[in-house]
């Protein structure tokens, strides 16, 4: 059996940061297809409407390889490839920078801030940290290594060139980069720290919160108590894995959730406009590892600060 060949460049640039969607016309040996508008529509119909597919080939909007406007009318031919750019939602803009820690011509290290997603999803595309970049550095191919929480802040690592972001990924996925993060959170003063918590956490699509089960640990955190001022402490998280919300849901299992936590212990109901005045006090503070293409020792440190633990 002939492998797929590889889809040829776009021949659309990007916009506001954000790639063209690619689109390969599949394998129709019942004939269902005529002509290009008829998948399209089948395609698209149901989840932007009959007329708005209509109306995008009217305006040219779906290309081919060449670069070319497709009729719709055009004969269906399966593995051609088609490029378009979807139509954005008005989104909320988030009103702080995106920080530049460090920059070469392998890696960015961003310091993103609360409330702005890393990579474009959902209801989230060019409000994210790896639109903004795109478009303030000028580098188009940037991707982002790993994925951080939209409400945490902090460190983000980012690769410049594509033929590069496996090696940064693969470092992530083996567990070969130590990060480290602050928080502040309630104080007890009986609760005995520092600790390792392991738990079994389960987070189900479309459900916001995790939650803990009985069963075989999938997450790790050590927790230490840096200092306490008052009614807060301020507080080392180590996550030795990385499961979705991992450090929010092991603080709060230990009885002292993250300030302006909205989902644990208590799942708030969402608000827009969201209240930029009440972030997540979590920030991903450290990473460290060893750079998979020069060899080098890195060590990089967040600028930021929680506003919850002000400076003395």
């Amino acid at each position: 059996m002939r492998g797929r060949r590889k889809a040829p460049a776009s021949p659309l640039p990007q916009r506001d940061g954000i790639d063209p969607v690619r689109v390969r016309l599949p394998e129709d040996p019942e004939g269902r297809w005529g002509s290009v508008r008829e998948h399209l529509l089948a395609r698209f119909g149901g989840a932007i409407g009959a007329e708005r597919v209509a109306a995008m080939l009217r305006e040219g909007r779906f290309v081919g390889a060449e670069g070319a406007a497709v009729r719709g009318d055009e004969p269906y031919t399966a593995g051609r490839y088609l490029w378009f750019h979807r139509d954005f939602a008005d989104e909320e803009p988030v009103p702080f920078p995106v920080g530049v820690v460090y920059r070469d011509a392998h890696l960015v290290v961003a310091d993103k801030p609360h409330f702005l997603a890393t990579t474009p999803r959902g209801r989230h595309i060019t409000e994210t940290a790896v639109a903004r970049l795109r478009r303030e550095l000028g580098l188009p191919a940037l991707q982002p290594a790993h994925r951080l929480d939209r409400l945490t802040a902090g460190l983000v690592l980012l690769v410049v060139r594509p033929e590069e972001r496996g090696a940064y990924q693969t470092l992530f996925r083996d567990r070969l980069v130590r990060k480290e993060y602050e928080a502040v959170a309630p104080y007890d003063p009986e609760l005995v720290l520092p600790r390792t918590v392991r738990s079994r956490i389960v987070k189900e699509h479309g459900v916001l919160a995790a939650r803990v089960e009985p069963g075989e640990a999938n997450s790790e955190s050590r927790v230490e108590l840096v200092e306490h001022r008052g009614p807060l402490g301020r507080y080392r998280l180590l996550p030795a894995t990385g499961r979705t919300h991992q450090l929010r849901v092991h603080m709060n299992a230990l009885g002292v959730p993250i300030v302006h936590d909205p989902l644990y212990p208590v799942v708030a109901a969402e608000t827009l406009p969201e209240d930029f005045s009440r972030p997540l006090q979590l920030l991903a503070r450290v990473l460290e590892f060893t750079d998979p293409v020069s060899g080098e020792p890195r060590r990089f440190e967040s600028r930021l600060r929680l506003s919850a633990w002000p400076e003395r």
